[in-house]
């Protein structure tokens, strides 16, 4: 018997049931390219049972933080009641979760993050990473994981030019969110590659008809997934999802333009943080975390510092953008260290924080900056 993530089945029955009984759906997912890619492959999914989906919803990290946010949770409750579907996210947000069931949503949480110190009360749970689960591949993408749960909602109606659409998606989320590429990750990558350089995705094709492929291909996927990854989220719409799931190839070009240049701009902006971390930690190089942060660096930009720092220094890396009373930021680990025990360790300074081993995210108040980045060296240096 082929061993399934525990309770993938139980989640692909009660979409097949959302989809027959014509509730309401509404998917929510991550603002980065992990997350859009779970979104649009559920939605398609979603759409080849016949069903619809109500409306896909994108948190802008910056001004709602990780995961399921109480504001929209606010802008949400008049679609209750709804199955709320969350992707890429939802495995730390109990308060939150506990407030969306209080309304009225029933939520199933599909995700990949490591569980904090306990789950969520969710209807169903979908993560490989819950402490029950006896899937033996825990590295999956959430975009791996939602593809296997496409794949058991469609089972036999799936065709394969319609797989071959999920899995180009299923291997640029999983490249992005930069999970280990072995196993099930790398079968995802190759077929998913494989298929991309004849993909009828119309925005895809805008992508490859502007950077070329064949043998520039390999230059060219690096500058989609970026410029896919950049996008950002305002009043939780997100545009590389827009984008992703718009037919249209003329508005495809241009959209694809437009995410190409902001995205040079953006690499501009991130070398100069680069440089300017470089500058201060030159100052105090015995410290056993790199924990710098500013009111003017953008959030969407921290996870991208955070990677370049972290893989040049060799040590955990917590780069946040500073605001008023809060600050929020990026994560990214050494192999062999894991962020989320860290932060676990130091959870009493944290508003929320999540993600996986390697690569994760936090919020603090501004008042508990230092112990926080005290209790990180602390941990570290152990």
């Amino acid at each position: 018997m082929v061993q399934k993530i525990k309770n993938i089945e139980k989640a692909a029955e009660r979409i097949k049931k959302a989809v027959q009984n014509k509730e309401r759906i509404i998917l929510y997912g991550d603002s980065d390219l992990d997350g859009i890619s779970s979104v649009v492959i559920l939605e398609e999914a979603i759409k080849n049972l016949g069903g619809r989906i109500d409306c896909a919803f994108f948190p802008d990290r910056e001004n709602d933080g990780y995961g399921i946010n109480l504001k929209a949770l606010d802008i949400l409750k008049n679609k209750a009641p709804a199955l709320l579907i969350t992707l890429d996210l939802g495995i730390g947000n109990l308060k939150e979760i506990d407030t969306a069931n209080k309304i009225g949503f029933e939520v199933v949480v599909i995700d990949h993050h490591e569980p904090l110190n306990r789950v969520p009360n969710a209807s169903i749970i979908v993560d490989p990473k819950q402490k029950d689960d006896s899937y033996p591949f825990k590295g999956l993408a959430d975009v791996g994981v939602a593809f296997n749960l496409c794949m058991e909602i469609l089972s036999d109606k799936v065709s394969q030019n319609l797989k071959n659409s999920f899995l180009e998606l299923a291997a640029l989320g999983t490249i992005a969110d930069m999970v280990p590429q072995v196993e099930q990750n790398q079968e995802i990558i190759e077929q998913g590659l494989r298929s991309l350089k004849n993909t009828f995705r119309p925005a895809l094709r805008a992508f490859l008809d502007i950077l070329g492929d064949g043998k520039v291909f390999e230059e060219s996927l690096p500058k989609i997934i970026s410029a896919l990854n950049s996008a950002e989220s305002i009043n939780f719409e997100n545009e590389s999802y827009f984008l992703l799931t718009c037919s249209d190839k003329k508005k495809c070009k241009e959209i694809v333009q437009k995410l190409l240049d902001q995205n040079k701009y953006k690499q501009i902006q991130v070398k100069n943080i680069i440089q300017e971390v470089e500058r201060r930690i030159s100052q105090n190089s015995d410290e056993a975390v790199i924990f710098e942060g500013d009111p003017s660096w953008k959030l969407t930009l921290a996870g991208s510092v955070a990677s370049t720092i972290c893989n040049k220094y060799d040590k955990p890396t917590f780069i946040f953008k500073k605001m008023n009373g809060e600050s929020c930021g990026s994560v990214r680990n050494p192999k062999g260290t894991n962020s989320v025990e860290a932060m676990k360790s130091c959870d009493s300074f944290l508003m929320t924080y999540g993600g996986h081993a390697l690569a994760s995210g936090f919020r603090v108040k501004n008042e508990h900056l230092d112990e926080f980045k005290d209790c990180l060296n602390k941990f570290f240096k152990k």
